[in-house]
């Protein structure tokens, strides 16, 4: 059975052409495997396993996920690897690398500097060395690389107040917006107001990781305290109907990441799947991979998903990736720009947006 239907071929040629957007995407779980290992090796510390199947048995999760802490313990064997300015800027590099053959135009990168500081680099170094290695991927590729800053739920407030400091330096120098990741249910939003107080005091945009892996209480905390301006995931706002009417009104973008979801059990299977529940609602949903190597992902390959599960036409599928493009964290001019140059390419391929 092909993956959408048997027009699937038309269908993958007409997805492939289309300009795309993927605003929820992680640095340390999109590290191709080859990159991986020629790291190990160029650092003196070499893999232990042989062959590529191994290798993607550490780094990736199969179609049989059993929970969040099965997926989040891929990202343990690749960060050791991420702790030289060289090996951030090529990992970054490359994430912008396989965008470009995704036709994404448009991305943000998002990372946590505390996580990459084991060898001694400096959280200026970290931001600096990724931002070198989007900007390089920009120059190579043709299109635009922005960074997101992660906070971690589980680091102290004057661990995290340092990252804030640090990313403010970077604002609109390659870093557009600050974010909260890490473990949802142990440590809810409302236990960061004075960090993002500061995030805001420096008028840095905020996305929360919210509604993942806890309810729709996180993500009404994290807009009415935190002040989010857009929700990562939001998966689980049908909990609490008052939330999803809070997200309409205030026109919050969600940053959605079906087969992650899926695979975290943030959502049982494609029928609870609540995307279009939330398209027909009027919420501005977007689509993106969250992290291509450990869910084995592309865009390409989560819009088919929704086609195939969910339904979505293609029309929905320009609408979506608008969305997107509309929530991009630029300002002014260069996001005016952005957005007719995808408005343009799309009407170019017969979909009117």
């Amino acid at each position: 059975m092909t993956l959408i239907n048997e027009q699937s071929a038309a269908v993958r040629t007409l997805l492939s052409q289309l300009p795309k957007v993927d605003l929820h995407v992680h640095l340390d779980g999109s590290i191709k495997p080859e990159t991986l290992r020629e790291l190990a090796n160029e650092q003196g510390n070499p893999l232990s396993v042989s062959s590529h199947e191994e290798l993607l048995n550490h780094m990736q999760v199969s179609e049989h996920c059993e929970s969040l802490t099965e997926y989040l313990s891929k990202f343990s064997y690749v960060l050791p690897y991420l702790q030289t300015g060289a090996a951030l800027e090529r990992a970054a590099f490359e994430v912008v690398e396989q965008a470009a053959m995704q036709r994404i135009h448009y991305i943000e990168v998002r990372f946590a500097p505390q996580l990459h500081r084991m060898e001694g680099l400096t959280l200026y170094e970290v931001i600096d060395h990724v931002i070198h290695g989007l900007q390089r991927g920009e120059q190579a590729f043709g299109m635009t690389a922005r960074a997101i800053i992660i906070c971690m739920r589980n680091h102290s407030y004057d661990l995290n107040k340092d990252v804030v400091l640090e990313a403010a330096r970077f604002y609109k120098k390659g870093v557009v917006a600050v974010d909260l990741a890490g473990d949802e249910a142990s440590f809810p939003a409302e236990l960061f107001q004075q960090l993002f107080a500061d995030v805001r005091q420096h008028g840095m945009p905020v996305t929360i990781h919210a509604g993942e892996a806890a309810g729709a209480e996180n993500v009404r905390v994290a807009i009415t305290s935190l002040g989010a301006v857009r929700i990562g995931h939001g998966v689980r706002m049908l909990e609490d109907p008052e939330v999803v009417s809070l997200v309409k009104e205030r026109q919050i973008p969600l940053e959605m990441c079906p087969l992650s979801n899926l695979q975290t059990k943030a959502v049982p299977s494609w029928d609870a799947y609540p995307l279009r529940r939330y398209l027909e609602q009027g919420i501005a949903v977007t689509v993106n991979t969250d992290n291509m190597t450990v869910s084995d992902t592309t865009i390409q390959k989560e819009y088919e998903l929704l086609m195939e599960h969910l339904g979505l036409s293609m029309t929905e599928v320009a609408h979506v990736i608008m969305n997107g493009v509309r929530a991009a964290f630029l300002t002014g001019s260069e996001k005016d720009s952005l957005i007719r140059r995808y408005e343009e390419e799309l009407r170019a391929l017969g979909l009117e947006v």
